[in-house]
């Protein structure tokens, strides 16, 4: 992810950690307005953020919302579920984070 330099390894995952919660509440927000365009380019990003640090659980859950929205589905549960997997990013992150290089 950073070819080997460990501080910019370091600020990736700490502002993918802001971004992620942010994206999901930008998700939420535009659910709750009904603007189906942004919900999915917003998933979508979110999604391709956490595949390029490594976080598949978000990425996983962040296509699952996206599937289900896209298919007119409920997406309330896949919202949680995506809730889920950014806290437990979100810890992953801390950890490595606390601990110096």
């Amino acid at each position: 992810m950073a070819l080997g330099d460990l501080a910019l390894e370091r600020e990736v995952l700490s502002m993918f950690a802001a971004q992620a919660s942010r994206l999901v509440e930008a998700i939420a927000g535009a659910h709750a307005n009904a603007n189906a365009k942004e919900v999915s380019a917003i998933a979508h990003t979110l999604k391709g953020s956490a595949h390029a640090i490594g976080a598949f659980g978000v990425a996983d859950q962040a296509a699952a919302f996206e599937t289900a929205f896209q298919r007119g589905e409920e997406p309330g549960v896949a919202l949680g579920r995506l809730r889920e997997a950014v806290a437990a990013a979100h810890a992953a992150i801390e950890a490595i984070l606390k601990n110096p290089p």
